[in-house]
């Protein structure tokens, strides 16, 4: 089990981590609304395909179908859309900030939709990860000016992650209902599709189609990868671990970016940076690894620092 969900983990943040690189080949000739709308089609039509192929149960009830519409358009759907306005107004790095705030919006939403009482491990944990990515991201929140725009991009930030917790706990609830995940995510991925698709009709987008091999290679690899595989794992983990310890994915993957960054952008690290992946690392054991092996290991580091109950 414990591999398992560590195999899961690792899925969500290596194949998210990636897609930011990816993403630059969807930016230019094609609107970014109907590249997004694209992403979530082909990767609906693949889990469709993948359902029947398996011979999966494909048949739901009408308030079943809704949740699952509730699912794609709050993950699949409005968050990245709003996001992706975000990008107009900040930058990627200032953007990866705002959005790893989902893991204390994770941690509140779970306080008010399922009554569940914060962990102080897990609060802790989000805390330290969120300042080690402010310092990873330190030279772009120090150049930020507050502006209408920049304003406006933060709103939008704020927005979009906000709305994508709304979809964790829409997730927590359809798997706690008993809804399957790959059905589930298949559906909810084509109700997010088409609502972008809607959304870009209104705002005039032509849906054109770029004809460059990079176009294409960055869309599969987007939909199959970054959608089907990186959803997959993450929300399967989220039914098993909880919302707030899954979301810290969220913190990490922009570490794996910059680490690509670095061999395809040059991109130079800073100390600041350094001691900031370090903190987002203390991050991840204090969430993710159990109380007891972690108290073993303090005790192995500090032996003289745990101490009995004296009775």
């Amino acid at each position: 089990m414990l591999t398992h969900t560590g195999t899961l983990y690792l899925t969500t943040v290596l194949i998210w981590g990636s897609t930011f690189f990816a993403i630059k080949f969807q930016l230019g000739e094609v609107p970014s609304e109907v590249s997004v709308a694209y992403r979530f089609a082909l990767a609906a039509l693949i889990l469709l395909a993948w359902c029947h192929w398996q011979k999966l149960p494909m048949r739901f009830k009408p308030g079943q179908h809704l949740w699952m519409m509730a699912q794609g358009l709050t993950l699949f759907g409005l968050n990245y859309l709003v996001v992706y306005w975000a990008t107009a107004h900040l930058t990627s790095g200032l953007i990866a900030v705002v959005f790893s705030t989902i893991v204390l919006m994770n941690i509140a939403n779970g306080a008010v939709f399922f009554r569940k009482r914060p962990d102080a491990s897990v609060l802790a944990g989000a805390v330290i990860g969120l300042l080690g990515i402010g310092l990873v991201f330190l030279p772009e929140l120090a150049s930020l000016e507050v502006d209408g725009a920049a304003l406006n991009g933060l709103v939008l930030s704020v927005l979009g992650t906000f709305i994508a917790s709304l979809g964790n706990m829409v997730s927590t609830r359809n798997q706690r209902a008993g809804l399957p995940v790959v059905q589930t995510n298949a559906y909810g991925m084509a109700y997010g599709a088409t609502l972008l698709a809607l959304i870009a009709v209104l705002q005039d987008r032509p849906f054109v189609y770029s004809a460059h091999w990079a176009y294409t290679a960055s869309l599969v690899y987007l939909a199959l990868f970054g959608s089907v595989l990186a959803f997959g794992s993450f929300l399967t983990l989220l039914g098993r671990i909880g919302a707030e310890r899954a979301a810290y994915a969220m913190v990490a993957f922009p570490i794996v970016a910059l680490g690509i960054s670095t061999l395809f952008e040059n991109y130079h690290w800073t100390p600041a940076a350094l001691a900031g992946v370090a903190l987002v690392l203390l991050g991840n054991v204090i969430i993710l690894v159990p109380r007891a092996p972690l108290r073993r290991l303090l005790h192995l580091l500090h032996p003289g620092g745990a101490r009995t109950p004296q009775s």
